[in-house]
């Protein structure tokens, strides 16, 4: 879709100062907060059992006693963090694999509620092999919003990612996700579409396989490779092919809101009720602090990163410091926030034209007059006037594709950041085990 070309284009040129910056900083802590705000906390656990060749995410090989140790510096991390005074209203754990040890997890999610008696959204990331009765018991009552990462429900898809071997097959997938059925007030299934040798026949049944499931939300993303991760892909299964990326984000559209079952409660989120917990936390938090190795903060137009090395994390923890290692002094000039603003607003499917307003001073389409421009030049604007700007359908998908640039830059950031460990300690980390 032209539109889309256009756009990415544009995206890619901003996003190459994304996380740029300074890469030896020793920053202690991140910025004291403002008393009246809600923040959003994120926590990483980055440890998997195995490795999926398109997953770009900070991840590494678990195993217990260096899981267990890093779960305790998370905790030591998060005093340091409510020693400054922080609110949270939310809690996001991301992975890796959260759920590789539900004691420590269960005991992170005890302290940071009661260190932080404001949280009152938990969500957790899992897998699908971890959907056991064990796992329901440490996390019923800790944890609002579950969501596991089926990604598809086709064999040789699975294969082709590296799961089938870690996960089980697609039927034991299925039956595993059906036992979680009612069982967690919000949880969702991850999807990702158009892997290269996908079919829209595959993503179809995909589709239908889902509303099976009884989740009561699920997440179709786009593949978000890298630049390496697509090079890798090219070479193993075939080159990524964003020309019908739109036509299979109609089709997970149609396929899913005509089922009456769920309504698009983000760009690539859809629940079965609108206002259910979705997992950009950016949506409601455009402020959060990021916990854990490789974790990204954000507040006061800068970013803030985490080391990728455990050791160096390990260290600083025990030093009194948080994990920080790379601070960016983000664009912070007006128009930049706007734009912030405009982007996230808008991948939640609605901005307030009258809080931006009060925010900024002008109306978003005074203070973005070019981009508003080309939106409605494009055909991606619904309502657009002084009280709101929701987008259509064409628009959803634009959200989505500057989301995936957007996420695929900051994936290229993380394999960059793990191929610079240590050789050792890539070789630990990144080596699968004998």
């Amino acid at each position: 879709m032209l539109s889309e070309r256009i756009m990415t284009r544009v995206v890619r040129v901003f996003n190459r100062a994304y996380l740029a910056g300074d890469d030896s900083v020793d920053v202690a802590r991140v910025p004291d907060p403002d008393p009246d705000k809600l923040y959003m906390l994120y926590v990483h656990v980055p440890f998997c059992r195995q490795l999926c060749t398109y997953c770009s995410f900070n991840r590494f090989y678990f195993k217990e006693d260096r899981t267990r140790t890093y779960f305790k510096d998370l905790r030591r991390e998060m005093d340091i963090v409510a020693s400054q005074g922080y609110r949270f209203g939310a809690m996001y754990i991301g992975g890796g694999t959260p759920t590789v040890l539900l004691d420590e997890l269960a005991a992170t999610i005890d302290k940071a509620k009661g260190l932080f008696p404001d949280i009152h959204d938990v969500s957790s990331e899992t897998n699908p092999i971890d959907l056991t009765d064990e796992l329901y018991d440490a996390l019923s009552g800790r944890v609002d919003r579950l969501s596991v990462g089926v990604q598809s429900f086709d064999n040789e898809l699975l294969r082709q990612m590296g799961r089938y071997q870690t996960t089980g097959s697609a039927e034991e997938t299925l039956a595993r996700v059906q036992s979680m059925h009612g069982k967690f007030g919000s949880f969702n299934v991850d999807m990702i579409y158009n892997f290269p040798t996908e079919t829209f026949e595959t993503l179809s049944r995909d589709i239908e396989l889902v509303k099976q499931t009884g989740c009561n939300q699920t997440t179709f993303y786009p593949l978000m490779a890298s630049p390496e991760k697509r090079k890798a892909l090219q070479r193993t299964i075939g080159k990524l092919d964003y020309k019908r990326e739109f036509a299979m984000y109609q089709m997970v559209c149609e396929g899913l809101e005509g089922s009456d079952a769920f309504v698009p409660s983000s760009a690539w989120t859809f629940s079965a009720n609108k206002d259910m917990i979705i997992d950009e936390y950016i949506v409601d938090y455009p402020e959060y602090v990021g916990i854990g190795s490789g974790a990204m903060s954000y507040l006061i137009d800068t970013n803030y990163t985490n080391t990728f090395s455990l050791r160096e994390y390990h260290d600083r923890i025990a030093a009194g410091k948080m994990g920080i290692t790379k601070s960016t002094g983000a664009d912070s000039s007006k128009t930049a926030a706007m734009r912030y603003t405009f982007a996230t607003k808008l991948f939640g499917l609605r901005l307030d034209n009258r809080e931006f307003k009060e925010e900024y001073g002008v109306t978003v389409q005074k203070g973005l007059p070019l981009e508003m421009a080309y939106m409605k030049l494009v055909g991606a604007l619904d309502q657009n006037d002084e009280e709101a700007v929701t987008l259509t359908p064409k628009g959803r998908y634009l959200l989505v594709a500057l989301m995936r640039e957007t996420l695929a830059r900051s994936n290229d950031y993380r394999d960059q950041a793990r191929a610079a460990l240590a050789r050792d300690e890539y070789r630990e980390l990144l080596e699968p085990p004998a």
